[in-house]
């Protein structure tokens, strides 16, 4: 799981906020990232994890760049990516990247509207060209 027999991946931590409209849109993001654009450069690891104290999550976190995606301003997942050892490369906030594109308005939580899957695609397509730097960068890269 941890991937310690390849070069290093990109571990994907996003919001596991159950029962709200932006942790869906974050997981979504994630899942269209690790299965998608990027699945041999990228891997997920749940926030749940990580609260737990798993140890193949945190080693995963502690010797990987990570991108987290937040579904609210009380970021867990860059809090718990922190606190678990590892380096955020890039963080991105789901209440932001909606605020850049307004015409994909989410709704839902067990299955998205039109709207959330579009700004979940739109995410992941923001967090393919991240990984993408990083694969190339080597080493973590900068925010922004």
């Amino acid at each position: 799981m941890t991937g310690q027999n390849r070069k290093s991946r990109v571990v994907i931590v996003p919001c596991s906020g159950i029962g709200k409209t932006y942790g869906t849109v974050s997981r979504e993001a994630a899942y269209d990232v690790i299965e998608d654009l990027r699945p041999k450069e990228t891997q997920l690891v749940a926030l749940s994890m990580l609260v737990l104290g798993d140890e193949a999550a945190r080693a995963a976190v502690a010797q990987n760049p990570a991108i987290t995606i937040d579904g609210c301003k009380l970021a867990c997942a860059t809090k718990m990516v922190k606190e678990s050892g590892g380096t955020v490369a890039q963080d991105f906030a789901v209440l932001d990247v909606y605020r850049r594109y307004k015409q994909f308005k989410p709704q839902g939580i067990a299955e998205l509207n039109e709207g959330g899957e579009q700004l979940a695609h739109t995410l992941a397509e923001e967090i393919a060209g991240i990984v993408d730097k990083l694969a190339v960068g080597g080493e973590g890269g900068q925010n922004g």
